[in-house]
Parts: structure tokens; sequence; C-alpha cells
């Protein structure tokens, strides 16, 4: 496989609020716009001029796009207003299959297998749970998404003397070379329909907590991500 590539550098952290203010700002106008949209698709509902009707469709193209705009602005706001971390020593495992058995019931839908594999007595790592859970299914979500007609979603616990390692593979379309060094660059998307913020709040909050994420991946033959955390510190025996 191809080397890993390195997240690039996020936004300033000064800018990143101003952003933030500013998108904040535009969801409250966004709210007022939706408002009156749903109030004037009200006034249609009884459309039965072929000019009402046309009406009508504009209105809900005009309101889809306003919640995709919304949905952007989420986006924006959890990665641009990363909360302080409340971190705590975690078992890795106990993160991982909470979000298998989340996850379990809509991938066996799709035919794709989630599997989870961990050395013995994998060492803690500090982790704030709901945060970390938020990156994890971020990327099991994109690995779903990759495997179209089915495939294996493998997760694999591992670790050394400083670190805990988890690898996230499926066996999806994989990612062309090229993309690969732009993945985790905020508003950079392969999706029609994405944000390009999902792997960048996956980067920010894994580098939250002291660690990195590297991915490999070659087109027809899947996609791995690694995230390596330091070990949390165990408490000499008294």
């Amino acid at each position: 496989m191809p080397q890993p590539a390195r997240p690039d550098s996020t936004l300033p952290a000064d800018i990143a609020e101003l952003a933030a203010g500013f998108i904040h700002e535009i969801k409250n106008h966004l709210s007022t716009l939706s408002l009156n949209l749903q109030l004037l698709a009200e006034e249609f509902e009884a459309a039965e001029t072929p000019r009402e009707r046309r009406a009508l469709e504009r209105i809900g193209r005009l309101s889809d796009e306003c919640r995709k705009l919304v949905g952007l602005s989420n986006d924006f706001l959890r990665f641009a207003r990363l909360r302080e971390l409340h971190t705590q020593p975690t078992p890795l495992e106990a993160v991982v299959s909470r979000l298998i058995d989340f996850l379990g019931p809509t991938a066996k839908q799709r035919n794709i297998d989630i599997n989870w594999f961990a050395t013995s007595e994998l060492p803690l790592v500090r982790l704030d749970a709901d945060l970390f859970e938020q990156a994890l299914l971020n990327l099991m979500l994109n690995a779903e998404q990759a495997m179209p007609d089915g495939g294996t979603l493998t997760l694999i616990g591992r670790s050394d003397a400083e670190r805990v390692y988890l690898d996230v593979i499926d066996t999806g379309v994989g990612i062309p070379a090229d993309q690969l060094p732009k993945l985790f660059r905020p508003f950079y998307t392969t999706k029609a329909d994405g944000s390009g913020l999902g792997l960048a709040t996956v980067r920010k909050i894994v580098l939250a907590h002291g660690g990195t994420i590297d991915v490999q991946s070659e087109p027809g033959r899947g996609t791995k991500f690694t995230i390596a955390l330091p070990r949390a510190e165990t408490p000499p025996a008294t």
C-alpha cells in the first residue's frame, strides 16, 4: 500500500472562533428563512394550477437547500468549537463495542460484517469517551458508505510501549493516491453531498487527545485509518 498520508494543519484558533461566530449568526437567519418558507408552502398546499404547483416545487427546493446549509453550519461549529476534553482512563474495547452494537443492525442490512480484534490486555487510554465516539462513528460510517455492495469492516486494537493503536479497515472502493494528502483538509470532500468537515473534525478530536491519525488506501482494495493514542499512565502499585 502507499505510504500513510499525514493530515494538514487546521485553522488558527482566533480565525476559527471568528468564523464560528459568523456561522452562528447565519444559522439564525437561516432559521427565519426556513420558517417563512414553511409558512409559504402551507399557503400553496392546495395548489391547483400549474403555476401554483411549480411555485410549491421551488419552495420545496429552497427548503432543502436551507436544511443543507444548516447541516453544513452545524458541521462547521463542531469543527471550530471543539469543547474542552474531560478525559479518564478508558478501555478502548468499551468504546468500540458500543459503536459496533449501535451500527450492527444497519450494517447487517447492507451486507457488511463488522469485526473487532484486540491484543490481550490492551492498555487503557485517556479518552473523552463521548467525543472520541463521535470521531470513531464518523470513520465507521465513512467505511460503510465506501462499501455500497457490502463487505467487511474490521477494527483492530494493538499497542507498543508508548501508544495504543486502533485500525479501522474496510474492503471498500478505496481512495486514489492523489486524494490521500487532502483528506483531512477542511471542506475537502469526495462526496457529492459531503461537507468536507467530517474527517477534519475526526483529526481535530484525535489531536486533542494527544494522538495522530494516518490513512492508507488503494482503489479497489479498501482503506485503513490508523489512530495512535498515548497509553494512560498507570498509577504505581501500593
